[in-house]
Order: C-alpha cells, then sequence, then structure tokens
C-alpha cells in the first residue's frame, strides 16, 4: 500500500474532524481531505484541485506555530466571554482546538521533524492521530543528510528512536507503506515537555555527520507492520467513540494500549 493510499484510509477510519498538513508541495495528500484542514509549506505550489475548507499556510511550521492563535482557522478560535451576572466587561481566552489527524512531511532533518512533532502534540491528545512520514529509508545514500539521491528521506528515522527512548508513554506504530514507511503515534499529551525541555541534548546526540548509521532493523523494516493489518484493526471504533466522548488520557490510552497488543508495535 502506497502512502497516500494509506493516508486516505486514515482519513475514513479516524473519522477525524479536522486535518493538519506540514508539508504541502503540490498538495496531493491535502486532496485526501474533506475536513476543516491547515496546510504549512513555506514554498507550497499545489496543482491539484483541494475538497476541502482549507488554510494554506505560506510559512516555515516554526513560523505558523508561533502564531497566536494557529489554529483559529479550526473550530475553536479566539471568543470573548461575558460575566453577565457581575455585568462585567469581556475577555478574551483562547478555546482549545484539539487535531484529530496530523500529517507531518515536512523537511527530512530529524531535528526539524522533531520540533514539528512537538508543535502538533501541544494541539493534540491522547486519541490523536500523528503520522510521520518517510520513516525507512531504503539505503544509507537516501538517509543522508546532505541530500545527493533522487529519492530523499533524510534522517527523520531517528525520531522512531528518540521518541522510544523520550516518551514511553506514547503509544507508536511503524508501518511498511511503500515507499518510505510511516510512524504513527497515539496517545499524545500537550502538557508534556519533556521533548521540549531536552532538545538541546538530543540534538547534540542524533546530529552527526554523514554517513549516517542506520539501524538494520529499519533498513530490513523489522519491526514494522503491513498497513492493512492497521486500517483494518478493531480499536479504530471505540477510538472514535472515546475521543467524541472526551475519555480521559488515562483510561483511553490503556484501553488502546490493551488494542494494540495483538499487533506488531514498536516497542
Amino acid at each position: 500500500m502506497k502512502r497516500h493510499e494509506f493516508l486516505r484510509e486514515l482519513h475514513k477510519v479516524s473519522a477525524n474532524r479536522n486535518y493538519l498538513e506540514i508539508g504541502v508541495n503540490d498538495g496531493r495528500s491535502l486532496t485526501l481531505s474533506r475536513v476543516p484542514s491547515i496546510a504549512i509549506d513555506p514554498a507550497f505550489k499545489v496543482v491539484s484541485e483541494i475538497r476541502a475548507d482549507v488554510h494554506l499556510a505560506k510559512a516555515t511550521s516554526d513560523d505558523f506555530f508561533a502564531r497566536q492563535n494557529p489554529l483559529a482557522h479550526l473550530k475553536g478560535g479566539r471568543h470573548p466571554l461575558r460575566n453577565l451576572a457581575r455585568n462585567r466587561s469581556p475577555f478574551g481566552y483562547w478555546q482549545r482546538t484539539t487535531l484529530d489527524l496530523s500529517f507531518i512531511d515536512g523537511m527530512h532533518l530529524f531535528e526539524y521533524a522533531l520540533r514539528d512533532f512537538i508543535n502538533v502534540e501541544k494541539h493534540s491528545d491522547w486519541a490523536s492521530v500523528i503520522v510521520l512520514d518517510d520513516m525507512l529509508p531504503r539505503s544509507i545514500d537516501e538517509a543522508a543528510r546532505d541530500r545527493h539521491t533522487n529519492a530523499w528521506t533524510g534522517d527523520v528515522y531517528k525520531l522512531i528512536e528518540i521518541l522510544t527512548r523520550y516518551r514511553p508513554d506514547l503509544v507508536t506504530v511503524l508501518v511498511d507503506t511503500a515507499p518510505t514507511g510511516q510512524l504513527i503515534v497515539f496517545g499524545a499529551d500537550p502538557d508534556n515537555t519533556v521533548l521540549k525541555d531536552k532538545y538541546d541534548e538530543i540534538i547534540a546526540e542524533f546530529e552527526v555527520p554523514d554517513p549516517q548509521k542506520v539501524p538494520e532493523s529499519v533498513l530490513e523494516r523489522t519491526p514494522a507492520i503491513k498497513p492493512e493489518t492497521l486500517i483494518e484493526a478493531g480499536f479504530w471504533a471505540p477510538l472514535v467513540k472515546s475521543r467524541n466522548r472526551g475519555t480521559k488520557r488515562s483510561r483511553g490510552l490503556e484501553q488502546l494500549r490493551r488494542s494494540l497488543q495483538p499487533l506488531s508495535t514498536t516497542r
């Protein structure tokens, strides 16, 4: 199953009410959305018809998320509250918007993908589905930080180890989509600051010169499951139901882990 076929199926099974995409390029993945969407890219060149209510942000993701209310296009923008009982003046507040489905396919260097994940997680919760693209390079050349091949994943595969080590509370599933795999992340916690706090430490360890030492398990795709296995799993309907009910993270994540136990995950 190719990456865009898999993403199309994710839109269906996740019953997402909104969508965010980092790395628009020509808009191929964006054409799959039918819900209010935000798409971020400093140099997009959309050539396909978009069939969703979309805000195209021509900006780097760092600059976009630095905005005062970056998800204002989606439901849950800025609203005034008025205390009528005491006749107080209105004051502003931010009604939190939760992203249901996010696709991260921006700059193919791990530090950019890491910052993208940190920013997306701030606007997600445990039932959100976060997809990181290009997790399974097919060669060391394809995984180089300095691009010198036509097809290029860069070293974003390092997010597999980074999330495993620094965020064991997350649930990650490595999926063998063509051509270069994807990592699906559940269990986001917008209040968790570990990755941000440890960012400099992570960069110091993982930023190394080419050639990259890509783990054999990544090159051979041994931890990855078939995309059909994940799409056809029985946890999606309960996940959507729990999400829509506002089930608490501790309870929902426990149920999700149990449901995913039969699958071969990255941990």
